[in-house]
This record gives structure tokens, C-alpha cells and sequence, in this order.
């Protein structure tokens, strides 16, 4: 069976990236191997997680730099689940992360879009329902 491993994320520094990643919004760093020239594979994965994270790509390149923060043309595009939206907001709020939007209820759970170091929009959702039916 196939899963989503890994998200590509492009960033302006590895160092500056890791630090917000692993910082504020809290995940581990799992991997950060050299891979010469001034490259390396990065991997960040929220707290837990073990089939999904991201990779941290530093732009290479004028229209990669370009892009950095505007992935998805402004929308939200990344989406962070938790089991415990109050704590995880009231931490991530304490630790200087921006929030675009206070919490909101929605028929699928408590929402608020919250932005990273370089604008990429990110949904900090709370299920009302579980998101993945159990096995039978």
C-alpha cells in the first residue's frame, strides 16, 4: 500500500528553516544529511508522525527563490492536524507564530490559518471526526 511520505517546502536557509519548523511549530527534525555543494536532505515531521513530513528544499535558482513563501498561489495548502487544537494554538501563538485568522468552527472541526516564516498559508485543524475510518 502507498502513502504520502514526504512535502517538498521551499526555503530561503536549511538553518532559519529548522529552527522555525522544530521551534515554534514544534516538530522534530528526523533527518539533515549533506549532500555536497551546499545541498542537503532535510526532514522535518511533526511530533509522532512516522509516514509524513516535510522536506526542507532550500530554492536553487532565481524561479525557485521566487516561489519560496507562494507555493500554492496564496492559498492554504499545508494542513497540520491535532488532537488538542487550544494547547497546540496557545503554544504556537506563545512561541511568535502568526496567526491570519482567529480559531473558527466548522462543521468539520476547529480551524485557524496560520502562516510560516515565509508566508506559505497552513491550516491548524481539530477534527470533529476522526479523519481516517478505523480498520475492520
Amino acid at each position: 500500500m502507498a502513502h504520502l511520505g514526504l512535502t517538498a517546502i521551499l526555503v530561503h536557509d536549511y538553518d532559519e528553516a529548522i529552527a522555525f519548523y522544530t521551534g515554534p511549530v514544534g516538530f522534530d527534525l528526523v533527518e539533515d544529511t549533506p549532500l555536497g555543494n551546499g545541498k542537503r536532505w532535510v526532514v522535518v515531521r511533526p511530533r509522532g508522525a512516522h509516514e509524513t513530513g516535510l522536506l526542507l528544499a532550500r530554492a536553487d535558482g532565481d524561479r525557485q527563490r521566487d516561489r519560496v513563501g507562494d507555493q500554492t498561489g496564496g492559498r492554504v495548502g499545508l494542513l497540520l492536524f491535532t488532537d488538542d487544537f487550544a494547547a497546540d494554538h496557545a503554544r504556537m501563538t506563545a512561541a511568535g507564530v502568526t496567526f491570519a485568522e482567529d480559531p473558527r468552527h466548522e462543521p468539520y472541526g476547529t480551524v485557524a490559518v496560520f502562516v510560516d516564516l515565509y508566508g506559505n498559508r497552513w491550516d491548524l485543524i481539530q477534527h470533529t471526526e476522526p479523519t481516517h475510518p478505523a480498520s475492520e
